[in-house]
């Protein structure tokens, strides 16, 4: 079986963050149906852990 490394670069996409509007880059393609955070905005969107 081989091993697929994850660590090499990524393609980065351009988008606003849902929240706040601020420019943000993403490492997928940002979907219109939706919403996409900035780094400041994703921790309130974070669903709770579970205990």
């Amino acid at each position: 079986m081989k091993k697929v490394d994850f660590k090499g670069p990524r393609d980065m996409h351009k988008t606003k963050c849902s929240d706040c509007g601020q420019a943000t880059e993403v490492p997928f393609v940002p979907d219109a149906d939706r919403p996409v955070y900035c780094r400041d905005c994703f921790p309130k969107h974070k669903p709770p852990k579970k205990e």
